[in-house]
C-alpha cells in the first residue's frame, strides 16, 4: 500500500511540474484562457507556471508537503475564473488548444475535475512518509 501511495504522490509531482513547465513552453495556450477582466495575463500565466513547479518540488520533502498541498488547493480555487471563462468561450464556439478541441461538455467537466484535484491534493497533505 505504501508503494501505491508513493506512486500517487509522485504522479502528482510530475503532473504539476510538467504543467508548470508548459506555462513557459506554450504560454499562449494559457494566456488565451485567462478572463479578460484579469490584468496582466502574461504575468499571471508565468506566475501560475512558477507556482505549479514550486509546489511540485515542495511536495517532495515531508516538512513542506502539507504546505505545498494547501498551496495547490488554493491555486486550483484561484484557477476557477479561468475554467468558468472557458465554459463561456466554449459555449460560443469550441476552443482549439493545439490539437485538442474544448467543447462545452469538456469545459463543464473541468469543474468537477477541479474538485477531484483538490481532494487529491488534500489527501497528499496527509502523507507523512519519505518518497525516496
Amino acid at each position: 500500500m505504501n508503494k501505491l501511495k508513493k506512486a500517487i504522490i509522485l504522479i502528482m509531482i510530475l503532473f504539476y511540474f510538467f504543467a508548470g513547465v508548459n506555462h513557459f513552453i506554450k504560454p499562449s495556450t494559457y494566456v488565451d484562457l485567462i478572463p479578460p477582466y484579469l490584468p496582466f495575463p502574461k504575468t499571471l500565466n508565468y506566475l501560475a507556471g512558477f507556482f505549479e513547479i514550486a509546489f511540485a518540488m515542495l511536495l517532495i520533502p515531508i516538512k513542506t508537503r502539507r504546505y505545498a498541498s494547501w498551496g495547490i488547493i488554493l491555486m486550483l480555487i484561484a484557477f476557477m475564473p479561468a475554467h468558468i471563462f472557458m465554459i463561456q468561450r466554449a459555449s460560443l464556439d469550441p476552443l482549439s488548444l493545439g490539437k485538442f478541441t474544448i467543447t462545452p461538455l469538456i469545459a463543464w467537466l473541468r469543474i468537477p475535475l477541479q474538485g477531484i484535484l483538490i481532494l487529491w491534493a488534500y489527501w497528499c497533505s496527509q502523507m507523512k512518509f519519505k518518497l525516496v
